[in-house]
């Protein structure tokens, strides 16, 4: 750990302790690299050092060192360590999509879009369901509930993928989630997040939609316990009130750390924000 640090000039005494007695752990560590994994595939980050070569065959030989070995090493680590289950449910999004523009309509400049919509529902099915906003202290050998709900989603960065963490969102208000999402996503940009950004995650709100595509089986943000996938928004033809017509679709799907509960809880969270993406305003009566 001190040596991952070290290599990566992270400052230790500046990250947020997670484990036992407010020690800190390797997971700390990866964090402040931000290395998230939120399901892209390992050639969209950038090694962050060491010279790339082509061999004799002519093949391109990139070093595995630095932050893209950060990354390496924290996805070996979440897919040897934890057992997890990927469901998914098909949602008309149609009424969110409106309720998105509406919102707009009456107050453009909280610059309230999906991900924060998103990250609201997030927030109000992890209150329902705290079995998801959790991890595992394995050498306690204990489900650890987590008080707090500290939202971690997927943003791109000069160095790849980078998962900041959107701290006390559970005490947030919509507005103040859109703003904090937005404050975070363009310091991800400019490659100005500071380690403790990037530590304290406990679920990841991961919107791999903005890439084009429908749905993924991502691995988990290590040490948490679940994410929520959103996949692309487009038309296709759908049962409506008797009737098929064009509606705005979308693929929702949670991969959870089966230790932490069973299907039941996990397919109930899904549910519940299937559910609200479909008719929002079931979303205000649970607040």
């Amino acid at each position: 750990m001190r040596k991952l640090a070290r290599d990566n000039e992270i400052n230790l005494a500046g990250l947020a302790p997670s484990g036992p007695g407010h020690v800190i752990r390797r997971a700390d560590v990866e964090a402040a690299l931000g290395v998230g994994e939120a399901g892209l595939p390992a050639h969209e980050a950038t090694p962050s050092r060491g010279p790339v070569h082509v061999d004799r065959g002519g093949d391109i030989r990139i070093p595995l060192r630095g932050v893209r070995k950060a990354i390496a090493d924290k996805m070996t680590t979440s897919r040897r360590e934890i057992p997890e289950v990927t469901t998914w449910v098909d949602v008309d999004a149609t009424a969110l999509m409106a309720a998105k523009d509406q919102i707009k309509a009456l107050n453009a400049a909280a610059g309230i879009g999906l991900l924060a919509l998103f990250a609201r529902i997030s927030v109000a099915g992890l209150t329902k369901f705290p079995e998801l906003n959790a991890r595992i202290d394995v050498v306690a050998q204990e489900i650890v509930q987590i008080r707090d709900i500290n939202l971690s989603f997927a943003a791109q960065s000069p160095r790849g993928l980078v998962v900041p963490v959107v701290h006390g969102a559970g005490k947030m208000t919509t507005a103040e989630l859109a703003a904090a999402l937005r404050e975070l996503t363009e310091l991800a940009r400019d490659g100005k997040l500071s380690p403790a950004q990037m530590a304290g995650g406990t679920f990841t709100l991961n919107n791999y939609g903005v890439f084009g595509t429908d749905g993924a089986t991502p691995i988990i943000n290590y040490p948490e316990a679940a994410m929520l996938g959103v996949g692309r928004i487009i038309d296709r033809p759908w049962a409506y009130e008797g009737q098929v017509a064009l509606r705005k679709v979308v693929q929702l799907g949670l991969t959870f750390d089966h230790r932490v509960c069973d299907g039941g809880s996990a397919g109930g969270f899904l549910r519940f924000v299937a559910d609200c993406a479909e008719k929002p305003a079931l979303l205000l009566a649970k607040l």
